[in-house]
């Protein structure tokens, strides 16, 4: 069978061409679309993903907040009234400040001034992402840190070195992470002293208060222990979230609904295109399927060769879609977006070709099931 298979796709080249491309199409764009989504939700979640989730699992903010993008401001005696909490190793107060940043070109830019204490620095940078220079490089007078991603935002250096006014007092680059970013502005890490200093924070406010838990206590259990002692604030897992920001702002701003639409019309249209396409080359081909059958193939058998045409289309399709993803991932990450695609994604992808392919080929099914054996002798 899967001799003539590969016999009947060589047999109209135009079509089975016509088909893989319509393959590749639609799952192109369903990748893309996928991984735009990816990379936007990243941001959405920075300021906890860039964090030191392994140190602070928990995040005490206010009982309000479910994204982690709007905080409000906490008494900073949470930060040691928490200490008493069973279960609670450590407590690290996290400031997040707003700062208008002035390069020396003269251009000016939003950022958002992210400090934590020294050396732990609980709220980031994530060793993980910083590219240039050394995290206890923060504590040095007037240090910062910038993303080498927002130099082309910005149109401006912000190499180590790179002296700029933040909020009108001078401060200096130590320190350049690659991919530490946020959805709500450019993240400038720093010590908490300097995130006050420089937003004009509150000295007796604190942003967030980040928690270690001790070893051999459930997380979940100390959460439950601080949000029944405490009233007017909130205590998270970081996890959670983040994923509660994700979705917040997912559904606020209509992205999801925006990216999922462009996905389902892509499904759709692939769906039809290849089914219509197949059908028309099964119309060709009519008296081929019309001979089998005269000579003892069932419905059946009829059937799963269609079928296999089909999924070799899919495989084919899928494997050039997914090369020219990896192509468009590598073209765009210089320019700082950054595409992952998961296992569980590319499963779907995988998925979603083959039922693109497979079940548009059920118009082709239908009309071949009802060819008579006797119709190929007819003139």
């Amino acid at each position: 069978m899967i001799l003539t298979a590969f016999k009947f796709i060589k047999y109209d080249t135009a079509k089975s061409i016509g088909v893989i491309v319509g393959i590749v199409i639609s799952i192109f764009l369903i990748g893309q679309q996928i991984g735009i989504l990816g990379f936007l939700t990243g941001l959405m979640g920075g300021l906890v993903e860039n964090s030191r989730k392994d140190i602070a699992q928990i995040w005490v903010i206010d009982n309000i907040t479910r994204n982690a993008n709007e905080l409000g401001k906490l008494d900073e005696r949470y930060v040691r009234e928490i200490r008493s909490v069973d279960g609670v190793a450590n407590t690290y107060p996290v400031v997040i400040s707003n700062g208008l940043v002035k390069f020396k070109n003269g251009k000016t830019a939003s950022v958002l001034l992210i400090g934590s204490e020294a050396p732990v620095f609980v709220a980031g940078p994530n060793p993980v992402k910083v590219f240039k220079g050394k995290i206890n490089d923060l504590a040095q007078d007037q240090a910062m840190s910038a993303e080498f991603f927002d130099q082309k935002t910005f149109d401006a250096a912000l190499e180590v070195g790179t002296r700029v006014e933040i909020n009108g007092k001078e401060a200096e680059v130590r320190l350049q992470t690659k991919n530490a970013r946020g959805f709500a502005g450019a993240f400038f890490y720093t010590t908490l002293s300097k995130a006050r200093y420089y937003g004009g924070f509150p000295e007796n406010k604190v942003s967030i208060v980040a928690i270690q838990v001790k070893p051999g206590y459930d997380v979940a259990s100390v959460i439950k222990s601080i949000n029944t002692k405490f009233y007017g604030i909130r205590a998270w897992d970081a996890n959670e979230l983040q994923a509660s920001t994700i979705s917040f702002i997912t559904i606020s701003s209509n992205i999801g609904t925006s990216v999922g639409s462009l996905v389902v019309f892509a499904i759709i249209s692939g769906f039809f295109i290849i089914g219509l396409t197949l059908y028309s080359a099964a119309l060709d081909r009519i008296k081929d399927y019309g001979t089998l059958k005269a000579i003892g193939a069932t419905n059946s058998y009829v059937r799963n060769l269609i079928l296999l045409q089909s999924f070799f289309f899919a495989i084919i399709g899928f494997v050039i879609a997914f090369a020219l993803l990896i192509g468009f991932k590598k073209g765009v990450e210089n320019a700082g977006l950054a595409i992952n695609y998961s296992t569980w994604e590319i499963l779907g992808l995988f998925v979603i070709t083959l039922f693109i392919s497979m079940g548009g080929s059920l118009f082709a099914i239908k009309k071949i099931n009802g060819v008579e054996p006797a119709s190929v002798f007819r003139g």
